[in-house]
């Protein structure tokens, strides 16, 4: 999915940890929201009003935050009369590549009884396989977002004595663009953007976006009749496997850090084979039980790799340069140089550990080690959890 943060999806690169004592970062506000006030403001001009500037919305949570305008528009085309209005994004601290996307709304008269109906403008993308939330050939519109829309213009109709029965049309300048920083086209949504939100508000640097793409991701690749997927933790680890199985993006998962999230969905929405696949360092901190790989969360532990060399016969002094080390690459071109297998070793462990996660579900995991230059060092072949 795109890049709103917090509960609503998308592409964020934090791990949700604040520093002690840091500033409390600035919370923003979801595509759908952005487009749920557009809209209702073009829906208000629609129905003879002025463009209300600001504009007042309603969140699920009963928020009531208004925007400011950037765009409006009349018009008359082979829809008929019609209405515009746009609202920047301000995503707050979150780094979003929608930040200070002008998010749009064009409304017109639907057809008597039809209801809120919606359309994809230039920038939002349109569903093409299935497994989301949304049918193949719809507009890239969440179920939240749309109920928002729904219920804005809905308020806007009931206060000029009017039918619900409009078409909402919502685009992103631009979208087409940074959609191609997002994972929508490994999803299925092709032509721009997906339009977001769960809460309407973006948390910055919440782990929860990461964890939702993550489980849209497996969503998709079920729905495709997938066996085999490979949850990765970058973009080298990525290229790796893409190598060795010429997969397609549907088969691949972006995890990031977040291994316990990928296993604990995989343990409920099981594919029969998983690769996982990443750097020494991550996965050394799988290995010792740890399901969140960030750095924050957890720190290369040396004298657990020096135990494991010692576990494989290395001699002390090789063991003593390990509990020494600067970095975890710098161990395993120790063992290297001295032809001990400790990226295999470390590779069993973090199946073992992954194994565990996953009680007993139908999935039997394999797990590849890389360096740092993306090469596959270590590897610990498909195993099926016995629980």
């Amino acid at each position: 999915m795109n890049a709103d943060s917090g509960s609503d999806g998308g592409e964020t690169v934090g791990d949700g940890a604040v520093p002690e004592h840091a500033t409390p970062l600035r919370r923003g506000w979801t595509t759908g929201t952005c487009a749920t006030a557009a809209a209702r403001a073009a829906a208000e001009a629609l129905f003879g009003r002025d463009f209300p500037d600001p504009v007042a919305v309603t969140l699920p949570g009963g928020q009531t935050p208004a925007f400011a305008l950037a765009v409006t528009e009349r018009g008359e085309g082979p829809e008929g009369s019609w209405a515009m209005a746009g609202v920047v994004k301000d995503a707050g601290d979150d780094p979003d590549v929608t930040h200070g996307a002008l998010v749009r709304a064009r409304v017109w008269a639907g057809a008597p009884g039809s209801g809120v109906t919606f359309r994809a403008g230039p920038g939002v993308g349109t569903v093409t396989l299935p497994g989301l939330p949304l049918p193949v050939g719809e507009p890239a519109i969440n179920p939240v977002p749309r109920t928002m829309i729904a219920h804005a213009v809905g308020e806007a109709a009931q206060a000029a004595g009017l039918s619900p029965d409009l078409v909402v049309e919502v685009g992103v300048e631009n979208g087409e663009v940074l959609a191609r920083r997002t994972m929508n086209g490994r999803l299925g949504i092709v032509g721009g953007l997906s339009i977001l939100g769960t809460t309407g508000i973006v948390v910055p640097y919440s782990c929860a976006a990461w964890i939702a793409s993550i489980q849209r991701g497996i969503d998709v690749a079920r729905a495709a009749g997938l066996t085999h997927v490979a949850a990765c933790t970058g973009d080298l680890s990525e290229k790796a496997v893409v190598a060795r199985y010429g997969f397609a993006e549907q088969a691949l998962i972006d995890m990031g850090d977040f291994a316990g999230g990928t296993l604990k969905y995989l343990r409920r929405h099981p594919v029969p084979r998983l690769t996982l696949c990443g750097g020494f360092a991550k996965f050394g901190k799988l290995a010792r039980g740890l399901m969140d790989l960030h750095s924050k969360r957890g720190s290369v532990d040396f004298d657990w790799l020096a135990d494991r060399l010692a576990e494989l016969g290395a001699g002390p002094e090789l063991v003593a340069g390990a509990r020494g080390a600067n970095t975890a690459a710098q161990v395993l071109g120790m063992a290297a140089a001295a032809g001990l297998p400790l990226a295999d070793h470390v590779a069993e462990l973090a199946r073992h550990a992954a194994l565990a996660v996953l009680e007993g579900a139908p999935v039997a995991v394999e797990v590849l080690v890389t360096d740092r230059q993306g090469r596959i060092v270590g590897g610990a072949p498909f195993e099926k959890s016995g629980i």
